[in-house]
């Protein structure tokens, strides 16, 4: 496992190189990976092309209001240029936070599915990311049912974490199960 010194943007390059050595060493595994702008995930393409992954690409974006009502993160011009390179998109409401976190807004608590975000926090905000991707993903129909892929998240910006997990829908989020953390901030 490689353990990166700080947590961010500057992982990104080296996490996308480490995701898709394994996912081709696992016959060309899926790959799942977080997109806020689109920046991450087009360079994933690009990587993907140099490294010739011909697996499928999956990229989930942030929800439709998630910064601002009514808005979306993910550029239009990105999003274009995902699709023009056989990504599949998903956006949808995150699994790990969703109508949860207006509960826990409006009414000050804490609530079951925070929870076990918070507890994947404990290892890093890019593994909770992992986990929350690739449950969207199957969730969506965009990873086949029961077979491992590569999943990446990051920290306020990039990628920096990679793992190996085989995801479960989200009314069955336990289970989920992480097999190998390939990278993460320290």
């Amino acid at each position: 496992m490689k353990v990166f010194e700080k947590p961010g943007r500057a992982n990104t390059d080296e996490t996308i190189r480490i995701a898709l050595e394994r996912a081709i060493v696992m016959d060309h595994a899926p790959i799942v990976s977080a997109t806020t702008t689109g920046a991450s995930a087009l360079r994933l393409c690009e990587l993907a092309k140099e490294m010739g992954y011909k697996g499928k690409i999956v990229v989930i974006t942030h929800v439709y209001g998630h910064s601002k009502p009514g808005e979306n993160s993910l550029k239009d011009e990105n999003r274009a240029k995902l699709v023009e390179n056989g990504v599949k998109l998903v956006t949808a409401a995150h699994v790990l936070s969703g109508a949860e976190r207006g509960i826990s807004t409006k009414f000050q608590g804490a609530y079951p599915v925070e929870i076990i975000a918070h507890t994947l926090r404990m290892f890093s905000q890019g593994v909770k990311v992992t986990v929350e991707v690739a449950c969207m993903a199957l969730d969506n129909g965009a990873i086949p049912y029961g077979a491992p892929v590569v999943s990446m998240g990051g920290t306020g910006g990039g990628v920096d974490t990679a793992v190996i997990m085989t995801p479960a829908h989200a009314n069955r989020i336990f289970d989920t199960r992480i097999h190998e953390i390939l990278c993460m901030p320290y």
